[in-house]
């Protein structure tokens, strides 16, 4: 992905939270912990997924498709951070930073449609529930999830072509925790007006498109659902199974347009630290956990897994 012709910097020098340097034992600790946690969340959901019989229905394959990719996007970030934090500072190479910006930025665009994708198998199961099991086949599963990791993946293959060509001449020091777009393009020497402007345009296409798909998608399912007469089990069940989606959906959406879909890079690095903070390595704790706490499905499945009670 490099092109050394026009690059004079070899590597990059990632400052990390050089604010909090006296908390770094901390700050060790807890990535480490979140991390570690992380993998193990959704292990345990992918794992509880493929040995449950019940739970092999295309909702689940696509919850297992994202657990699956959110233990990708976080290993993308924090194993390099915690082994930054004890010496302070951490150091990659020019050919590392662009990998690592190329596998997050698709990760993360990958996530935009697989959101997307579980919005509208949520709409077909709902809005038309007879029709469901004929129009949501394994095949069509299969090419959905396909599509969405590999859309991700072309989606950022150009701007990391062209960000590969820019010219880095120095200072090589990254003000930042990993190899991000903002902060990289600050460091060239080169006119990154172009770049910006693509970034912005693929960002905001993706996120528009992915963003609409699940707008459209609950709006049709909150209508259908308001047309169910009471308020009886059946309209509970259906806003249940939306929830956790739901929430997951704007978290992720919230803190993703308010670092990529912008015409210019951030100023405040300490504010892109935190909101990257958060979408990278919270973001990827908590869904692991807002799926399980409001899944009673994937509760039933694991303890039965485990042979232990289900205290609800």
């Amino acid at each position: 992905m490099s092109n050394p012709n026009n690059t004079w910097v070899a590597e990059f020098i990632l400052l990390g939270f050089p604010e909090l340097h006296h908390l770094q034992g901390l700050l060790f600790g807890s990535f480490l912990t979140i991390y570690v946690v992380t993998v193990l969340e959704n292990l345990v959901i992918v794992g509880t997924i493929r040995a449950s019989h019940q739970l092999h229905t295309p909702m689940y394959f696509f919850l297992a498709n994202l657990s699956v990719l959110e233990t990708f996007y976080t290993t993308v970030t924090v194993p390099k951070l915690l082994v930054s934090l004890p010496a302070g500072v951490g150091v990659i190479s020019f050919s590392g930073c662009l990998t690592q910006l190329f596998l997050f930025l698709s990760l993360g665009s990958s996530e935009c449609f697989l959101l997307s994708t579980m919005a509208c198998d949520r709409y077909l199961a709902i809005c038309h529930p007879l029709r469901y099991p004929a129009l949501m086949g394994w095949r069509l599963c299969l090419y959905l999830a396909l599509s969405a990791w590999l859309g991700g993946f072309l989606a950022s293959f150009v701007s990391i072509t062209l960000i590969s060509r820019l010219r880095f001449c120095g200072p090589n020091v990254l003000n930042h925790f990993f190899c991000d777009i903002s902060p990289l393009l600050q460091l060239s020497c080169s006119d990154t007006t172009t770049i910006e402007t693509l970034d912005f345009v693929a960002a905001l296409a993706v996120l528009a498109t992915s963003l609409l798909v699940t707008v459209v998608s609950y709006a049709h399912i909150l209508a259908t659902v308001l047309r169910i007469p009471g308020r009886g089990s059946s309209r509970q069940k259906a806003f249940s199974t939306c929830a956790s989606h739901l929430v997951v959906v704007v978290i992720f959406y919230t803190t993703t347009i308010f670092m990529y879909a912008r015409p210019h890079a951030i100023s405040s690095f300490n504010l892109n630290k935190l909101v990257s903070v958060v979408y990278s390595v919270v973001t990827p704790l908590l869904n692991p956990i807002i799926y399980c706490l409001r899944n009673r499905d994937i509760r039933e499945a694991l303890t039965k897994l485990l042979h232990v009670p289900d205290p609800s």
